[in-house]
């Protein structure tokens, strides 16, 4: 700084206009720097002043800011803003133009984040914010002045070497910078290597963060190295540590008779179990006989794995941390070793297995007339697939053929009475993949819930639903006040109920927006409508979009979709974590004992949701790969599909023979300039008038398939019809 800007700094310092400007600069650098204590030296080294010169100043500044709540004195001399009104935290929301939202609870609507404020910090993660004065009609912004946690430090990508050192590219859009690697750092990995880099610094001026590689996956495009990739980048491990695999394999698999006699025995009675074909982990069993009196003895057996992994062991550790087991498109990535998964717990026919069961007297209505609740003895009698069990139900012979049909009979009663009552009926079907010995997509098929499934449906939300009911009212029928794990689905946001009322208009369909039963009706009036319709696909999975998300936790709140005012997670513990909790305090209900702690299972929910969220989006990368490795082949061939999705930057199609969806990038459109229509899902050319919009037909060329990026892009050949 000249001699001259020192002595304008001096001079102005004791008028007020001076002290009012040095206020302000002085409480925003506070403010930017919320987490750092200072002095007056270094606020006036900050501010370009010279200390020795503003020091009376400077001093009776702070004095009077901390008189006035705006600082507070941490001692020495030293001062930290105090946390205001005018900061929030949240969850950081990046964007791909390298902006951001900040999601939190005390505004409105979330605060953006221009990319210059970050302050480094990362998709995920959790921060404090500096807000802004809002102009008119501006949008909120802020910056973040501290990063209180890091969602992750770890990242897929792949090296990129120079002579001296490497960069980590990752491969997620929301990683919007790249990790300086040092040589002294590769610890082995080449050029081109897909790896996992750890986040171990980033200096303040350093515009990427330092990193090391903590683990080479392989070369980009081979198909395990894809697979671990994807699983890497939500956190999701795909081995076992050797410790907790040593404590499984201790397990024995036979039951001793003594653990058999503190439980009701009911090996004799007809069990079964009704499974996919290719299955090996069987959660639950049905075993059904006749009573006196008419009626039925309806038993639902959930493997009792709550007796094997016990709070605080290493296996408990383990199930707490992955909260679920991940279904990929060629694999199981299981919650629990192997040993317990497919073994011990699993209910595998002609076997004596340890069970814990909830047991209906039902008539042939589908009515419960009384319940019981406790651990069970079971030996399964038969293992069916879902074909088998779906062959009698058509008229086929089959083994245990009048207990499949008698529980079928009940089943379709319960869940008529279920849709009756307000319960939304969502039948989407499933894309699966035909794979070869290397696991390469050979062909696309759809699996579709028949009534098997049904069956089995019915008697899980019966078993669920009554278990919650069971602690949360308590036997006397008011609140038990007792904590529970419920699984809980809110009302629609009304908002996007009407936005999506007012888009299946243009299809013929109505749908109700008030009242809880007028809306689910209205609902499945639409949804059966739509079946086999070219745009079912589509409407249906923008019905889910417009749902709220389901999720575990302490405060029940009823589950809007199953139309039940109790429902939990109790069926399938072998691959949801929440259900072992569930089982633990169920039994310390019967058993009388505390009840257990409300703030330590409210975390344990919140986990559990995060993780089936990150399993979720990993199982769609995983089929959104497979898609890619799919459709390879077909690059320049001709397909016909429906827009599935309208944004600024293109447009998606999904096609109709085998469900893969790609993208047209607005550019690729060459007969105009097109203009998005956002609040109606279109794209209109400028010119033309020619309108692109969500649901229509569309014929399109394969043009490009970017495996490692798991992106298909086409070209358009023609609209299936102009709204022009």
């Amino acid at each position: 700084m000249s001699k001259k800007k020192n002595r304008r700094a001096k001079g102005s310092s004791g008028r007020g206009s001076g002290l009012g400007d040095m206020r302000q600069k002085v409480l925003a650098l506070f403010e930017r720097n919320a987490n750092r204590e200072f002095n007056y030296k270094q606020l006036a080294s900050r501010l370009g002043l010279v200390p020795s010169e503003v020091r009376l100043n400077m001093e009776a500044l702070l004095k009077e800011l901390t008189e006035k709540g705006d600082l507070i004195s941490t001692g020495r001399g030293k001062y930290k803003v105090k946390f205001r009104a005018n900061h929030v935290e949240g969850i950081v929301d990046m964007t791909s133009s390298g902006n951001a939202y900040v999601v939190n609870d005390k505004t409105e609507e979330d605060v953006m984040i221009k990319a210059g404020n970050l302050k480094h910090a990362l998709h995920g993660d959790t921060v404090r914010v500096l807000l802004y004065a809002r102009s008119r009609n501006k949008r909120l912004e802020g910056e973040v002045t501290e990063i209180l946690e890091r969602k992750r430090t770890e990242f897929v990508g792949t090296v990129e070497m120079s002579k001296q050192y490497a960069f980590v590219v990752p491969d997620s859009t929301k990683m919007q910078v790249d990790l300086y690697i040092p040589k002294e750092k590769l610890n082995g990995a080449e050029h081109g290597q897909k790896v996992i880099a750890k986040l171990t610094d980033w200096p303040e001026r350093a515009s990427s963060p330092f990193g090391e590689i903590t683990k080479i996956l392989g070369n980009p495009g081979e198909h395990n190295v894809e697979i671990h990739s994807i699983l890497a980048e939500y956190g999701l491990p795909y081995e076992f540590p050797p410790e907790v695999e040593a404590v499984a394999e201790k397990i024995p698999m036979e039951i001793p008779e003594d653990e058999i006699a503190r439980r009701k025995d009911m090996r004799k009675v007809t069990t079964f179990t009704i499974d996919p074909a290719d299955a090996k982990d069987f959660d639950d069993a049905l075993s059904i006989e006749k009573l006196d009196n008419g009626r039925w003895s309806i038993g639902i057996h959930i493997a009792d794995v709550s007796h094997f992994v016990t709070p605080g062991s290493a296996l408990d550790d383990e199930a707490v941390e992955r909260a679920t087991s991940v279904y990929l498109v060629d694999r199981v990535v299981p919650m629990l070793p192997e040993k317990l998964s497919n073994g011990v717990c699993s209910l595998r026919p002609h076997e004596d297995k340890l069970t814990f069961s909830a047991i209906f007297e039902m008539d042939d209505e589908g009515k419960v007339h009384k319940r019981w609740f406790g651990r069970t003895a079971i030996h399964s009698d038969h293992r069916f697939a879902y074909e088998d069990a779906q062959a009698i139900i058509e008229g086929e012979e089959g083994p245990l053929k009048d207990e499949v049909l008698t529980l079928n009979a009940i089943a379709q009663k319960m869940r008529k009475q279920r849709m009756k009552d307000g319960a939304i009926s969502f039948d989407k079907r499933e894309v699966k993949f035909h794979l070869d010995e290397n696991n390469s997509p050979t062909g696309v098929y759809f699996k579709e819930a028949k009534e098997a499934n049904k069956l089995i449906e019915e008697f899980m939300l019966l078993a669920n639903r009554e278990v919650a009911e069971f602690v949360g009212r308590g036997k006397d029928g008011n609140n038990s006040g007792r904590t529970m794990v419920y699984r809980v689905h809110d009302d629609p946001d009304p908002t996007k109920l009407l936005d999506l009322s007012n888009f299946v208009k243009q299809f013929g369909y109505s749908i109700s927006t008030r009242g809880r039963k007028a809306i689910s009706s209205s609902l499945n009036k639409m949804l059966s409508a739509v079946k086999g319709q070219g745009e079912a696909n589509m409407i249906e999975t923008l019905t889910v979009r417009s749902m709220a998300k389901a999720e575990y936790t302490t405060q029940n709140i009823g589950h809007y979709g199953l139309a039940f005012p109790y429902y939990t997670h109790f069926t399938s513990p072998i691959r949801r974590y929440p259900d072992v909790l569930v089982h633990r305090i169920l039994q310390d209900y019967l058993d009388k004992k505390a009840n257990a702690n409300q703030n330590a299972i409210e975390e344990l929910c919140e986990h559990s949701s995060e993780r089936e969220k990150m399993a979720a989006q990993a199982e769609r990368q995983s089929i959104k790969y497979m898609q890619a490795k799919y459709l390879e082949q077909f690059v320049g061939e001709e397909f016909m599909g429906v827009i599935t999705g309208v944004t600024d930057w293109g447009v998606y199609v999904e096609l109709n023979d085998n469900y893969c969806e790609g993208m047209i990038r607005i550019r690729d459109f060459r007969d105009d300039y097109y203009i998005y229509d956002e609040k109606n899902h279109q794209i209109i050319g400028e010119s033309s008038g020619r309108i692109y919009q969500l649901g229509d037909p569309m014929k399109i060329r394969v043009k490009n398939v970017d495996i490692e990026k798991k992106q298909i892009d086409f070209t358009p050949l023609r609209s299936g019809g102009d709204h022009a």
